[in-house]
């Protein structure tokens, strides 16, 4: 269970991305830099938008989370990096969009990250930070460059590709460049639940990275990408329930279909989870100097057997995972840090997961990289206003070639091999209206802003006219 935080009465400040004012009662916070603080970054694998109690999920359990945006700060128009995980994942670490970014889409081929590619860990490193990583990577398979060690994480533990990342019981794992066999799980027995590993991994790696008398200004990145809530889609299409946990509780006397509470179960055990890391950051005397952000790469998907629509887990915007409707891009994102980031914040401007990597280099005091399409929000989380981003810019590539930008209250959407939809966002946050005939000029605007916020790439080439 998660300990008791220290409660926070600093409340924050301005508006992220100039979104947000501060009420008169309350005064600014002075994010200390300085201190150099340790940062636990979590990233959930298919969590829903609307699949946290803080996000207004009333069926699931998610307490220790809640309790986090409650002491924290939550964004309500947080957007992932793409609708699928390798994509989403590859922007995250670099900070750069997906129409730059050396990963598009899901391929088994071009979905590994380049020696060229900058990673939140390299920017860290040269900042005398441990840097280590467990759970899903899925930017590079092993022998490529993209692997963890080979992108800046002095640790690695967890699975490297998609295929492997389904299975909840493994009868492999790798640590650093090593595949590890998992005796446990061989001949086709199941009795290692593999986010059970991956956590007891975190844990350990925030017990090691943490200071000692000897060494009191030791700090860690620990980058946490559990496999939970993703179905395992292969047992899904044999079994119809790829929902794979070791027990439904403590949903097992709801009058649900087996699927979803499977589905819940796995949500609510992530929550617990993530409870052993808060638990060790206060065992391990860091609490108060370390930065939590947890999010999860995408939306919510139609596979495993389980239904996005039975627990509202897209909070009622339209779409999934590998989709560019709201309903597959826009996650949760918490913030927690006491005494430095504001309890029961909420910031309503829109963000995307590129910007959290410029965001921790200003937090820990290291260099942010040059050539990336993330802004630092820490300006904001200072209480200034700071000028909204342009606009927000998505390419997928997978069965086809989509985009989707948004800017200001509108979103331009152009399916593969259909014309341009648009949305007003603040009207008609679910799309239901495309309205591309009332405003040609804005579709223009958004046409061309999708052509100048992309670069060609071989690895993805754009589909012959």
């Amino acid at each position: 269970m998660l300990l008791s935080f220290q409660t926070i009465r600093l409340v924050l400040l301005g508006a992220l991305l100039g979104g947000l004012a501060l009420t008169p009662a309350h005064a600014q916070v002075t994010l200390d830099a300085g201190n150099r603080p340790n940062i636990l970054l979590i990233v959930a694998d298919d969590l829903g938008y609307g699949d946290l109690g803080c996000y207004g999920q009333k069926l699931v359990k998610t307490p220790n989370l809640d309790r986090l945006a409650s002491e924290g700060t939550r964004f309500t128009q947080f957007y992932a990096g793409n609708s699928m995980g390798s994509s989403s994942r590859a922007t995250l670490m670099t900070g750069r969009h997906s129409g730059h970014a050396n990963i598009r889409g899901l391929s088994p081929i071009a979905s590994s990250l380049y020696n060229s590619d900058v990673t939140i860990a390299e920017v860290l490193q040269p900042a005398a930070y441990r840097t280590a990583a467990t759970g899903k990577w899925a930017m590079g398979d092993a022998g490529s460059s993209g692997t963890p060690n080979n992108q800046g994480f002095d640790h690695w533990y967890g699975f490297l590709n998609n295929a492997l990342s389904q299975m909840y019981y493994p009868p492999v794992i790798f640590k650093n460049q090593s595949a590890i066999l998992i005796a446990e799980n061989q001949d086709g027995k199941k009795d290692l639940y593999a986010p059970d590993l991956i956590t007891k991994s975190a844990v350990s790696l925030i017990r090691l990275g943490s200071p000692t008398p000897t060494d009191p200004g030791r700090r860690f990145f620990v980058y946490y990408a559990p496999q939970l809530p993703h179905p395992n889609a292969d047992l899904g299409r044999v079994t119809g329930n790829g929902m794979e946990i070791p027990s439904d509780a403590p949903y097992t006397d709801e009058r649900w279909p087996q699927t979803e509470k499977n589905r819940a179960a796995m949500i609510t055990r992530l929550d617990a989870d993530i409870g052993k890391l808060m638990a060790q950051l206060e065992k391990s005397k860091v609490s108060s100097n370390t930065v939590v952000f947890f999010t999860s790469d995408n939306g919510p998907w139609r596979a495993g057997g389980s239904n996005p629509a039975f627990f509202n887990a897209t909070g009622g915007l339209r779409g999934q995972r590998g989709e560019l409707y709201e309903g597959g891009l826009r996650v949760p994102l918490i913030a927690w840090w006491p005494g430095q980031i504001a309890a029961s914040n909420v910031v309503d401007t829109p963000c995307a997961m590129w910007d959290i990597l410029p965001t921790i280099s200003e937090l820990t005091g290291a260099s942010i990289p040059t050539n990336i399409d993330g802004r630092s929000l820490v300006g904001a989380l200072k209480g200034k206003a700071i000028k909204p981003a342009e606009h927000l810019y998505w390419e997928l590539h997978n069965d086809g070639f989509t985009q989707a930008l948004r800017v200001g209250d509108w979103k331009g959407i152009r399916p593969h091999g259909k014309p341009m939809e648009l949305y007003n966002l603040k009207a008609d946050p679910q799309e239901k209206s495309n309205v591309t005939k009332q405003h040609p000029d804005k579709v223009k605007q958004i046409s061309d802003l999708m052509a100048e916020s992309r670069t060609d790439s071989d690895q993805w080439p754009l589909p012959n006219p």
